[in-house]
């Protein structure tokens, strides 16, 4: 449709034209071609100059115009794709109803597989490739066809979005998704703060969401009391590019607000990788490297036959004009020979009887004009058999050296990047610069009473609340199985009957008051269906103390509370506890202490945590403590109270085997001040 150097049609023409390839349907066709589209910015390098209205692929609600109303061209760079599609550098096929042919791939002089995002799904599998900026992608492929060793990533150091943001960059992480193909990458919005308007100007966000998400996500989060210092917030999106503006209230620090949205917004996002991608006709997930070896590959295909293909041309021509310089030399003879000739179809035998030329060549000299027999024309296709000489032997010399097919794509790859390189979008932010502790500090800390409940609701009050609250609500039939008096910046664990445990901030949770049921966990944490939580323990930063488990069988695990700590800020822990023996009870200690243990059977033991040996496998089985007898179990464990007085069933001493250690009736009259009447020595 000459769509590449004229002038630009509608868009509708372009999809009809189409569909005598891809008979899909209109719509589809169209989608792609927005997505293509340089209105879009979708691509980073974009295929498809438009006119109107594309829409935005960072807008979920701006949607494009219908194909009657815009128009559109192929970009300069496409010539990079179709340039040599003429010359027999790649495989032809029927279209659908074979009335046409079709390349079966495009002959691209750079890869193209990389410098574009492309999110893809298909029967069984999916594929979603980031983009790479093209000056590095260049760089990164000259150095592997001069070096096949040459370390990717020292020049192709990480991804490159369409929309910009900020790359959390671990070097080990991306140089795990260069080598295997799979991983993801995090990405956060880049922002600026209006000190004047006292605001918050979002111009860049992560290319897996849309300003709509985002600006809905933090509006939620506003309406459960979790950003009381942000006042309004609005899209101020124009035709100069994305803006979502935040309105502070007084007194706010920009900062570390943006740490809270990267947190628990949008804002900072993560794009996945799968480069699972179609290598002759068969799905591979392949690395970076690989894809690249794989791209060098077929393009050295493509030189190979293009040069093949100029070469034929080139050495047809030549034979033509060495027929025509027989006859240059004796026009005279040739003019002889075509008068004499009384029948039209003997003019081409005659001819190649008087110069000795074959069929071909005479056909040429036969149809020459009477107006190019003269000097200037004779010299002129003389000159052409001397360029065409050299040319062919120059083109001989570069098919028979790998060396010099590997220059050609070399400099093609230099000029593709001098052309149509730009600067790189996406800025990196080294996980290393990221200070941990000042995020940390942001929280605000100040005194709550916590509550949890039996039916898996948690509160978080505080004491001026508390004072003046009456009496908490809970649902009927529950109880509080926690009351503890602890700070805002405090982090919380979730064990759940499924031997799972979830992670989460207090501060997550909103200020409530005694007179409401609080937050239901299992939905607040998204837990699974069904699943329903046994326990919740509360710990600082440090994760100092232990987790001691008590299990039906008679078996108690003591656990390293820092064996639930991730440095990764992971919410669900697998393997929380043992899974051989249903739970009891669960404690949370800081530090040893005395626990009294009852049974179904009635029976108590009333020892000192410190004679069992902490374990830092959380799914441990524990040590031995009581012999149970059939039907039964551990039911109740608690902290014991100094002056409690703890009746042992048929007044019995017990012992933990493992440990040796031995609890002995003065012990037990000592702690509870009783005499040592009633008792069995």
């Amino acid at each position: 449709m000459n769509l590449l150097s004229g002038a630009r049609t509608k868009s509708a023409n372009i999809v009809g034209q189409t569909m005598r390839l891809n008979p899909h349907g209109d719509a589809s066709i169209y989608e792609t071609m927005v997505r293509l589209a340089r209105g879009n910015e979708t691509l980073l390098c974009p295929f498809v100059d438009s006119k109107g209205n594309f829409g935005k692929a960072y807008s979920r609600d701006m949607h494009y115009a219908a194909p009657r109303y815009t128009e559109a061209k192929l970009e300069p760079v496409c010539g990079e794709l179709f340039g040599e599609i003429d010359k027999d550098t790649v495989d032809f096929v029927d279209n659908y109803d074979s009335t046409m042919k079709e390349p079966v791939l495009l002959p691209v002089t750079f890869p193209t597989i990389l410098s574009n995002v492309s999110l893809g799904i298909a029967v069984g599998m999916a594929s979603s490739i980031c983009s790479f900026n093209l000056n590095e992608l260049c760089d990164t492929t000259v150095a592997l066809i001069q070096d096949q060793s040459h370390h990717v990533i020292d020049t192709l150091p990480a991804p490159d979005f369409i929309g910009g943001g900020t790359i959390l960059y671990d070097r080990a992480q991306m140089e795990e998704i260069y080598r295997t193909g799979r991983g993801s990458i995090k990405v956060r919005a880049n922002y600026t703060y209006d000190k004047s308007a006292n605001c918050i100007d979002v111009t860049e966000i992560p290319p897996t969401t849309t300003a709509e998400a985002i600006i809905d996500k933090i509006i939620e989060r506003i309406k459960a009391g979790t950003f009381k210092e942000i006042s309004d917030i609005r899209d101020e999106t124009d035709k100069k590019g994305l803006k979502i503006t935040i309105d502070l209230k007084r007194g706010t620090d920009p900062d570390k607000l943006m740490q809270k949205l990267y947190k628990s917004t949008p804002l900072e996002d993560a794009f996945s990788c799968n480069f699972n991608v179609l290598i002759d006709g068969s799905p591979r997930v392949l690395g970076v490297r690989d894809l690249l070896l794989e791209w060098i590959r077929f393009r050295g295909r493509c030189v190979f036959r293009r040069i093949s293909f100029d070469l034929q041309k080139a050495q047809d021509k030549l034979h033509l004009l060495k027929g025509l310089e027989k006859i240059l030399l004796d026009i005279d003879k040739a003019i002889a020979i075509i008068r004499k000739t009384e029948e039209e179809s003997e003019v081409v035998p005659n001819l190649m009887i008087g110069f000795s030329i074959d069929r071909t060549q005479a056909e040429y000299v036969a149809e020459i004009k009477l107006r190019h027999l003269n000097r200037e024309y004779i010299l002129k296709r003389l000159k052409d058999i001397e360029q065409l000489e050299a040319d062919i032997a120059k083109m001989k010399d570069t098919l028979s050296s790998k060396a010099k097919l590997r220059r050609v794509i070399i400099d093609e790859l230099r000029a593709v990047a001098k052309k149509y390189g730009q600067e790189r979008k996406s800025k990196l932010l080294y996980l290393s610069e990221i200070d941990d502790a000042e995020e940390e500090q942001q929280v605000p800390d100040y005194a709550v009473n916590v509550f949890f409940t039996k039916e898996g609701y948690f509160k978080k009050i505080t004491p001026l609340s508390l004072r003046m609250s009456g009496e908490q609500k809970l649902k009927e039939g529950d109880e509080i199985i926690l009351s503890l008096e602890t700070t805002n910046d405090k982090e919380l664990l979730f064990f759940t009957d499924r031997m799972q445990v979830y992670k989460a901030k207090l501060n997550d949770f909103a200020d409530t008051k005694a007179s409401v049921l609080g937050d239901y966990v299992p939905s607040k944490l998204n837990m699974e269906d069904g699943e329903t939580t046994v326990f919740c323990a509360v710990t600082d930063a440090s994760y100092q103390g232990f987790m001691l488990f008590f299990y039906q069988n008679g078996k108690i695990a003591k656990v390293n509370l820092n064996s639930y700590a991730t440095k990764a800020n992971r919410k669900k822990l697998i393997k929380a506890y043992c899974d051989k023996s249903p739970l009891g009870a669960i404690m949370q200690i800081k530090e040893d202490t005395d626990v009294v243990i009852e049974t179904t059977a009635g029976r108590c033991l009333l020892f000192n945590t410190s004679i069992v040996s902490p374990k830092a496998m959380k799914d441990t089985q524990g040590v031995s403590c009581f012999t149970l007898k059939k039907n039964n179990s551990i039911t109740k464990a608690r902290p014991y109270v100094e002056g409690e007085f703890v009746k042992p069933s048929r007044y019995r001493t017990k012992t933990l085997p493992s440990t040796g250690a031995l609890l002995s009736t003065e012990d037990i009259a000592k702690k509870t001040n009783l005499t040592l009447e009633g008792f069995d020595a």
